[in-house]
């Protein structure tokens, strides 16, 4: 088809939203905010110990090449013009580090992810140099607490841990960004001129940017010891950084960046002091617009940086209640249960239930964000009976995303002093009108959902859009076109809301202090056995050998050598196992024997003199084990365990 017959729908604008779980590319009508098409990959999250979270750099910029590549076809094949999109914007995850050559365009390792907890040994190191360990130390410049989730200890430990990164450091070849840093830098020309920057918004995130004079802080730097030199140069949210350098929109400008919550922000038009949103993803962000002040929280809320929408424009602040884990717990059921195929199937398995039946589900995996800033909180489901099945475990998930919700909303009636009357919210899980439903009832209050949930992307376009140089987006409040919305209105009474918000309380008290980074100081060293002297085990091994055989022979005459016959007792349950033949499966701590045959003297020291023997821990646990269930006498089992192994 020739170009002059394809549509004309005047100016576009693209968005690229890269989250944590999936990257997308969409195009709005820059008149209308219509979207016309996107396409959607999902990002692989790779999990390589216990608490660590990474992704790969060249995935996720890949992804977002396929993603450009496969909305301009099918705008193509919908016959839209695509010289007609005039500016991108770029929204992404937030916290999420990312360390890579300038001279190669090489990532120098995989991106710590936000959700990442192994920078907590860090925290707590830094901790010490804090007076009084306190985590809100630094809040004053950066409104954060010291704390796993932000990007200044992730990129600590990776300057400790990663020597090519430590060594490009040294040979000023290393380059430190955020994801929207990164994808920047690479779209407009990479190792070829392309453009290191950040904007406000992600750069509030990084706990090394004074959210008061709008730069990177040289003490914060110098606290965690991070060279200035390898930071981006941050700008406002919403001007021209660079051009496309390659792909089916090369020349088009990125004209706007936001970190993915502030991006929400805008996308829902909360423009007013006090107004506020609640987005669902793989994790839930509450942010109240506070305005040109910043509000400082008393009560476990984050103050950052809800946009600066130009060079010359005021920066205005949010109020921020995180949550680790929203959606993250269905892809949990999914993935790691196996309860569900699909994650929309997590609505209907709880429908079925109606309720959660008294079971109660913390998803502390990272432990507890806002208001607790918990890191040693673990996840937990309790309230459990024989009754209980996946159902009302799928409910109980669902509801405890509304409840981590009704927590930081609570704290930001506290720290706002205006309690909110009804609660915007966006993001994928707002598809499920199960839980929007739940989500009304505990809070007490409306939620309201606008009929075009992509909310996180159509704020980048629309800073994008408004940039100047681009100028094809109005942000004029009276310009701005009405969204239709679906409101959820609360369906069951203010005391069962709140008995059923006490219970959750209580299992969160319960999910605390779950996980510590220090061995307690009570442990005993299972080495310290091999360092007693010899002649220890010898007179230990004959006082319990002529206990044993004095216990031995007592019991003999209680029960006439048949053994006690008294089945409640755990202790004489064991011995009189013997005479009835049961099998040592039965009674872990008999060894099975003939019926009447007493063991040996040999076989018996054998037994007690075995921590003597030069024998490592593991092996030791193995040997006991046989001892315990064999009928060869120990000491030719020992034997034996010498020759084979």
């Amino acid at each position: 088809m020739a170009a002059s017959d394809r549509m004309v729908l005047g100016p576009l604008v693209g968005s690229i939203d890269q989250g944590t779980s999936s990257t997308r590319f969409l195009v709005f009508n820059a008149k209308t905010a219509e979207l016309l098409s996107h396409h959607q990959v999902e990002i692989e999250q790779k999990f390589p110990k216990e608490g660590w979270v990474e992704q790969d750099p060249k995935e996720i910029l890949k992804s977002v090449h396929e993603c450009v590549e496969r909305t301009c076809e099918k705008l193509q094949q919908l016959n839209i013009d695509i010289t007609n999109i005039k500016a991108i914007g770029v929204s992404n995850q937030r916290e999420t580090t990312v360390v890579w050559d300038k001279t190669t365009g090489e990532p120098l390792s995989n991106a710590i992810v936000w959700l990442d907890l192994r920078t907590q040994s860090t925290v707590e190191r830094l901790l010490k140099r804090i007076p009084g360990k306190n985590k809100a130390y630094f809040k004053s410049r950066t409104g954060l607490p010291l704390s796993t989730y932000f990007s200044a200890v992730k990129l600590r430990w990776l300057l400790d841990n990663v020597k090519e990164i430590q060594q490009a450091v040294d040979d000023g070849r290393a380059l430190f960004g955020t994801i929207d840093s990164w994808l920047i830098w690479c779209l407009t020309g990479g190792k070829n001129g392309g453009v290191h920057c950040t904007d406000v918004t992600n750069a509030s995130r990084t706990m090394l940017f004074n959210i008061h004079s709008l730069d990177w802080d040289p003490e914060l730097c110098q606290f965690f010891d991070i060279p200035m030199d390898i930071l981006p140069k941050v700008r406002s949210s919403s001007e021209i950084y660079g051009l496309m350098k390659s792909g089916a929109l090369t020349g088009v400008p990125i004209s706007g960046c936001l970190g993915d919550q502030s991006a929400a922000l805008v996308g829902q038009m909360c423009f007013q002091d006090g107004q506020a949103k609640n987005t669902y993803g793989t994790g839930c962000f509450l942010l109240c617009n506070t305005g040109q002040k910043s509000v400082l929280s008393e009560h476990g809320l984050l103050t950052t940086i809800a946009y600066k929408l130009g060079r010359d424009k005021p920066v205005c602040y949010a109020l921020e209640g995180s949550v680790a884990i929203a959606g993250a717990v269905v892809r949990w059921l999914r993935d790691n249960l196996g309860i569900v195929q699909t994650s929309q199937e997590v609505e209907k398995l709880a429908a079925e239930a109606g309720t959660s039946y008294g079971c109660y589900f913390v998803p502390a995996f990272s432990g507890l964000y806002a208001p607790y800033w918990e890191p040693s909180a673990r996840g937990i489901i309790c309230g459990l009976t024989q009754f209980t099945n996946k159902n009302h475990i799928a409910f109980a998930a669902l509801e405890a995303v509304c409840f981590q919700t009704r927590e930081i909303l609570d704290a930001m009636n506290k720290d706002c002093g205006i309690p909110l009357h009804q609660l915007q919210v966006d993001g994928g899980m707002t598809n499920n009108k199960l839980l929007m439903q739940l989500q009304s009832d505990i809070l007490c209050i409306p939620v309201v959902k606008p009929s075009m949930p992509e909310t996180t992307a159509l704020g980048a376009a629309m800073a994008a859009g408004a940039a100047e140089g681009v100028g094809v987006w109005s942000l004029n409040p009276g310009d701005l076109t009405a969204v239709t919305c679906e409101r959820f209105e609360p369906q069951i009474n203010p005391e069962e809301s709140e008995s059923r918000y006490a219970r959750w309380k209580k299992a969160v008290m319960r999910s605390m202090d779950w996980e510590t980074s220090e061995a307690p100081s009570n442990a005993v060293d299972p080495s310290i056995f091999c360092s007693l002297p010899l002649g220890f085990f010898i007179m230990s091994s004959v006082i319990m050998l002529i206990g044993a055989k004095y216990v031995s022979g007592t019991a003999d005459k209680v029960t006439g050598g048949h053994g006690h016959t008294d089945a409640t007792s755990g202790a004489r349950s064991c011995v009189a196992s013997s005479s009835r033949k049961s099998s040592p499966s039965s009674c872990p701590t008999q060894v099975a024997r003939k019926e009447g045959e007493a063991g040996s003297v040999s076989d018996m020291w054998g037994f007690f003199v075995l921590p003597m023997c030069n024998v490592s821990g593991a092996d030791q646990k193995r040997l006991t084990g046989r001892c315990l269930h064999s009928e060869l006498p120990h000491s030719l089992l020992f034997e034996r365990f010498n020759r084979e192994g």
